[in-house]
């Protein structure tokens, strides 16, 4: 699995395949809602922030789409003056 490294606890963030987080931290396993709440598991603390990102759609950037995918209403739509 992908997932995310927490930068202060060192805790490993995965999607779980079924919309919810696995979080490992120290050899011990939690799952939880993407709002952060536990779920079932060993460890029972996350970060809610985190928790919600790593759970959220993955999501393509917006400066990297082609214009083509946007909607004609879209400002960054707008064509370059030359």
């Amino acid at each position: 699995m992908n997932g995310l490294v927490h930068p202060f606890t060192r805790a490993l963030y995965e999607q779980d395949g079924r919309g919810n987080v696995r979080v490992t931290h120290t050899g011990r396993i939690g799952i939880f809602s993407p709002g952060g709440r536990w779920l079932s598991g060993e460890l029972r603390e996350c970060d809610p922030q985190l928790a919600g990102w790593v759970a959220g759609p993955q999501l393509g950037s917006g400066r990297l789409s082609p214009a083509s995918d946007r909607s004609p209403g879209d400002p960054r739509r707008a064509e370059v003056s030359r």
